[in-house]
């Protein structure tokens, strides 16, 4: 079977607290490991989505619009759905699977995962990611 579940594709959670959140694969476990027996990926994707930005909109307010609130999860494979997007975002030393093992990790993960996002979004680049899923 061909496996299209790579790195850096943009995938759609489905179930759970981030339904319907566009994430993006960081690691891919086809195999599964001795705790999670089953095909699951380490995703970071977007829990807020940044607003529209408008021209006439002082900096502080533009800033503040721009804003990516981002989070790290472990998902199921049955639990995303793949789209044709891909990110060419370098989260690989960022976000890890142990840094899910304590919260300060966690937290310091997603803050970088959060400024790269951040930093992709006013470049410009890969707008349907930043989009809100309409459904």
């Amino acid at each position: 079977m061909v496996k299209f579940l790579k790195p850096n594709k943009a995938v759609v959670v489905l179930q759970g607290r981030y339904a319907g959140r566009k994430a993006v694969i960081v690691r891919a476990f086809d195999d599964g490991t001795r705790d999670r027996p089953y095909g699951h990926c380490l995703v970071a994707g977007v829990s807020k989505y940044p607003k529209k930005v408008i021209r006439k909109d002082s900096d502080k307010k533009q800033a503040k619009k721009s804003r990516v609130k981002t989070f790290i999860k472990l998902v199921n494979y049955n639990h995303i759905m793949p789209t044709r997007y891909t990110l060419d975002v370098d989260l690989k030393e960022a976000v890890t699977v142990d840094c899910l093992q304590s919260r300060d990790k966690k937290v310091s993960a997603a803050k970088e995962a959060k400024a790269k996002f951040e930093e992709r979004f006013k470049t410009g680049k890969n707008r349907w990611f930043f989009s809100k899923l309409r459904f």
